[in-house]
């Protein structure tokens, strides 16, 4: 072999070096995937529907490893007691796993503020409506008798007495006051007097009083949810369509005669949920 042939040889062996692990690096980064910070949108009431739609994105999230958080997107005045914590129990399952942040549009009143606490950071607008914290409930009619039915015990027909109604709607808004605590922790400047008096503030006040994180958009919830995830790169994916939810719902609301949509819910029971004022009639 000539001096040229072997130095051509030590410059190809060389190159081989070089090259091997760039091209080995490059087919495993192509086989990894790009991670994703999910987004989920509950942008309702929350009730039977919009609770499933929810939790089946937040399956979606916790069963695929390529994403690795989840901004929680929320313009909603809360809702049922019993859906409301339906979400809040699959929330904490997927912060098991991947960091959750909240990014607050016009509202978060109520059971909409309690998931919000089950979340590691809450971002909302200046103007955005924040808290409402406490529970509402509509009381069964005092028993009386109905000729023509038949009854085997004095609250068949009203499930409960009164008073036992009232005593759970105290126990669930102890529950509701716990979660806040829980969630906030030494973020809550506010006396408890203030906190929990079922005030809603706006997003000017909520900061001043701990009760919302910072001021921002879904980009910087984005931002925040990829860097407690530390992760770059990344890609942001609403969830509802690769998690095939159905955009179907029912109705929430009341609605009047002429087809308003009142801001009381339809059926009685217990609620986490914001009702505001009607509009006075000049």
């Amino acid at each position: 072999m000539s001096d040229a042939d072997a130095r051509w040889e030590r410059i190809r062996n060389m190159l081989l070096w070089l090259v091997t692990p760039l091209i080995a690096g490059l087919l495993l980064a192509s086989a990894v995937p790009q991670p994703v910070v999910g987004v989920i949108r509950l942008e309702d009431a929350i009730y039977t529907y919009s609770a499933q739609n929810t939790i089946k994105q937040i399956h979606y999230a916790i069963d695929h490893p390529e994403i690795r958080a989840v901004v929680l997107v929320i313009d909603s005045p809360g809702g049922t007691v019993v859906d409301t914590e339906s979400i809040y129990m699959e929330l904490t399952r997927l912060r098991e796993k991947k960091p959750v942040v909240t990014v607050v549009n016009g509202m978060s009143a109520s059971g909409g503020y309690y998931l919000s606490v089950n979340t590691d950071y809450i971002f909302a607008k200046s103007a955005s409506m924040v808290g409402n914290i406490g529970v509402i409930g509509y009381l069964p009619p005092a028993p009386f008798v109905i000729e023509d039915i038949i009854t085997t015990g004095p609250y068949k027909l009203w499930g409960a007495p009164r008073d036992s109604d009232m005593r759970q709607v105290d126990m669930m808004r102890q529950g509701f006051f716990e979660a806040v605590k829980l969630g906030r922790g030494d973020k809550l400047k506010g006396s408890d007097g203030e906190i929990f008096s079922g005030q809603i503030w706006s997003g000017m006040d909520a900061i001043q009083l701990g009760i919302i994180d910072a001021f921002g958009t879904e980009d910087d919830a984005a931002k925040k949810a990829a860097d407690l995830a530390n992760i770059a790169n990344y890609e942001v994916l609403d969830l509802a369509g690769p998690a095939g939810v159905d955009l179907y719902g029912g109705l929430f609301f009341i609605q009047s005669p002429d087809g308003m949509t009142l801001p009381y819910p339809k059926e009685s029971g217990f609620y986490m949920l914001y009702i505001p004022p009607l509009p006075v009639k000049q």
